[in-house]
Order: C-alpha cells, then structure tokens, then sequence
C-alpha cells in the first residue's frame, strides 16, 4: 500500500507525456537481453559502458545497461542539448486504419527507423566510441519503447495521453498511456516471480526461440495490434469508437487479464534485444552494410 501511495504521488509530479514503461520496465527489458547475449557480445557491451564518462551527462548515468536503458529518458531534462531525439520513442499508428509503417514516420524520426539507425552506428567500427555508446543506449531504450503498446498504436490521441482512464481508485491526471507505461508495468513485472529472472523463468526454450523471430516491422505492427486490443479494447467496446464522457476504469480484474501481456511485451523486448545485440557486435554484422533504399 505505501509502494502505491508513492507511485500515486510521483505521478501527480509527472509531466503531462510520460517516460515509456518508466525506470522499471527499461530496465527489465536491458537485464533480459544482458542476460541471453552471448559472452562475446556482452563483453563488448561492458566495453563501452566503462566509457559512459564520454558522453559527458554526469546527472545521467550510464555505466552499467539498466542506467543506459533509462539514459534517453534522462537526458529529455537537458533540454535542448538532446531534444531532436524526442519523435524517436514512439511511432503511433491509428489502430483504426491499416497498418502503415511509413505514414507515422516522418523524415525518419520515429522508433523503428532510429533502431536501425542505431544498429548501424553501433556495429561500425569507425564510429568513434562516444557515438557508438550513445548507439548502445538509444537501442536498448527504444527496443523498450517498441514493446510498449502504446508507443505503436493511438487513435488520434498523442498514445493514449489524451484518453482519461482511472486506474483503479487513483484518478485526476491518469491516462491510458500513463497506466501502461509505468502502473502496469510496475504491477506486472514485480508480479511473483518479478523481474527478470522471473519473467525468463515462465518461458520454455521454444517460447524463447519463438519470440526472437521476425523484423523491426514486424514488431511494430505486433505492438500496434495489441494497443488496439489489450489497450483501447478493454476500455471500450469497440476501439475505434471514443469512450463516453464518464471515465473508463482500469479495474482489478482488467488488470489480471492484462499482466500476462506486459510481462509478454517485455520478454519480447529484452529477447529480441538480445538477437539485435549479438547481430551488432559480429564481426560480419549485417548492420554494418548500408540501409536499403525504402520506398515513400
């Protein structure tokens, strides 16, 4: 209860758009992906970290991949020394229209381009180290950010940020984006067994494999279909229609339905994360080739 009380606190502190899955939810999708890359890889991931002095933000800290996780968060209070990297956490396609990719995704500055970008920084060797640290963190973060539904999808409402929902009790500044980026996220990844061990612990080898297949684009267009279903859906009864002027809420019971899905989400992020890792730091890393011409 006094766990809650402080979060309900802290969120009356927050900014009107929110930090995607919080510290929490970042750090548990890092920890998953340290935890399966290959030795290899992580060695080269604690190469760099060690150089998190070089990115010369002594108030956000990067030195192990749970800081430089949040590190993209943490720099938004630097104000404008960071700031063109704002679009780069979400990509929300309208759950109501087909899915397009490139219509979210103006000039590039989006989640699943600025991924690929970063892979390709991260797995040149050229890059100067400082660049190819900043690579390591901005992926690791917005491979969090692209697991959470509400970075995928929206409905004409900045994800979910202007969709007024009550979570439970708590009420007054709440939205649909706020509870899926930090209270389910803190419910769900601390259910037993919490964390990321824990959430590892739930999934067969098969499960594992399973959820490293497919592409950025793929992932995305996962993430947009579950803001349309585990999101919209379960506050409205038809996703698309807009939710009557009484505030929708997010009940224990919506809640139970809905922790096996963030837990999912952020298993999926951490073990692609992994897959992406590993792809980077190979020596015949396919992201070191230039980037396919894509069609507008």
């Amino acid at each position: 209860m006094i766990r809650r009380l402080l979060v309900a606190l802290a969120l009356l502190l927050l900014p009107t758009q929110a930090m995607a899955w919080w510290e929490f939810g970042h750090e548990t999708v890092a920890r998953i992906a340290y935890l399966n890359v290959s030795p290899a890889t992580r060695a080269e991931i604690d190469r760099l970290l060690r150089q998190s002095r070089l990115l010369e933000t002594p108030t956000c800290g990067a030195n192990t991949i749970e800081l430089a996780s949040y590190w993209p968060d943490c720099i938004k209070n630097l104000g404008e020394r960071f700031s063109y990297a704002s679009p780069w956490h979400y990509q929300n396609v309208n759950i109501c229209q087909a899915f397009d990719e490139n219509a979210a995704c103006p000039d590039g500055n989006c989640v699943s381009r600025q991924i690929e970008r970063q892979l390709r920084l991260l797995a040149d060797v050229r890059v100067p180290i400082r660049e190819r640290l900043m690579a390591l963190a901005f992926l690791v973060h917005l491979m969090g950010d692209l697991h959470q539904p509400m970075h995928a999808g929206d409905h004409n409402d900045l994800g979910g940020n202007r969709v007024p929902v009550d979570y439970g009790i708590i009420s007054g500044r709440t939205n649909l984006h706020l509870v899926w980026d930090g209270y389910l996220a803190e419910r769900g990844i601390s259910q037993p067994e919490g964390d990321a061990r824990g959430i590892l612990a739930e999934l067969s080898e098969a499960d594992r494999a399973a959820m490293r297949q497919g592409d950025i684009t793929a992932w995305l267009r996962e993430g947009w279909a579950a803001s349309r279903e585990f999101a919209y859906g379960t506050i409205r009864a038809d996703p698309c229609v807009a939710s009557p002027d009484t505030r929708p809420v997010v009940t224990e019971e919506i809640v139970r339905r809905l922790i096996p899905v963030v837990r999912r989400q952020v298993a999926r992020g951490g073990l692609r994360l992994a897959r992406l890792l590993d792809e980077a730091f190979r020596p015949d890393s396919p992201w070191s080739r230039p980037p396919e011409r894509r069609r507008s």
